[in-house]
């Protein structure tokens, strides 16, 4: 019997409490009779922070899966991965004149509400981007708006954070975190092109993989890396998040195809290699590297 059917025979789907028609709330629990089914137990049990009372899921949300295409090529793609409930990754791909921007924010999975920090974070930090502000403005602006998510010491939301901003012939990062990017060029000396990954960014992490730098009401003292770069020739900037870097040892990157393609080649590389985390893979092509 389904959850609705039980609430309507007077039973609370979370204590089976008997309950009258018409209650509000369970008398015994005080559960909200009138909650979302879970995904998983099919309780009618889920709370307002999207986790169900009864079987602990942390429901499914519209991030499970998203791609983002601009006309000039660039592409993005986050996905929720194997083993996590939900994605607590966020990102955002668009343009600004003649740049292409992007930022991917990792939710700290230690924290509550992680995936609220990163959605906070990157809708603040990309549309200061937008706007023309600097890495540092944008960095800043992103930081107050996580640590506004805080509700106590004990309820702090936090996230990694990684920026780019990409121009014509050149490009900006700005991080803080282990959230990464790579130069992805093509190397055709063999006789045939295999495409190569240089790491750019240095991650905020101590040996043991445990990060040192975030975004949130309890980050002390976190220094935002600022570098720029001139590709030396046609290639990919690739912005991603530990989902998807975790994977890359002896990694052969696609030669071809529309970054969108290869993005999503990525993201089944993740995937097929255990998507223990969430995935999150932005490709920005500098020069004629479109396809």
């Amino acid at each position: 019997m389904d959850p609705q059917q039980r609430q309507d025979a007077g039973t609370c789907p979370v204590c089976e409490a008997s309950v009258l028609a018409g209650d509000v709330y369970c008398e015994a629990c005080g559960h909200p009779l009138g909650a979302p089914a879970c995904a998983s137990c099919g309780a009618a049990a889920v709370d307002a922070e999207g986790y169900c009372e009864r079987c602990g899921l942390r429901q499914p949300t519209g991030r499970d899966h998203a791609e983002t295409v601009l006309d000039g090529g660039a592409a993005a793609v986050t996905d929720r991965g194997l083993r996590r409930s939900r994605n607590e990754d966020a990102m955002a791909l668009l343009t600004s004149g003649d740049a292409v921007v992007t930022v991917v924010c990792d939710g700290v999975g230690s924290s509550p509400r992680a995936d609220e920090a990163s959605a906070v974070a990157v809708e603040t930090a990309s549309a200061a981007l937008a706007r023309g502000l600097s890495h540092q403005e944008a960095f800043d602006l992103a930081g107050r708006a996580v640590t506004k998510l805080a509700t106590s010491v004990h309820d702090a939301p936090a996230c990694t954070y990684i920026a780019a901003v990409a121009g014509p012939d050149r490009f900006t990062l700005a991080w803080a975190g282990d959230t990464r990017a790579y130069w992805l060029g093509a190397d055709g000396s063999a006789g045939q092109e295999v495409v190569y990954g240089t790491l750019l960014t240095e991650d905020d992490a101590v040996e043991t993989g445990e990060i040192t730098a975030w975004l949130g009401a309890d980050a002390e003292d976190v220094a935002l890396h600022v570098q720029a770069f001139k590709p030396p020739a046609p290639g990919l900037l690739l912005v991603c998040s530990d989902g998807l870097w975790r994977y890359l040892d002896g990694y052969a990157f696609p030669s071809a195809g529309a970054p969108l393609q290869r993005a999503r080649e990525m993201l089944r590389h993740a995937l097929d290699s255990g998507g223990q985390d969430n995935i999150t893979i932005a490709l920005i092509p500098l020069g004629d590297a479109h396809e």
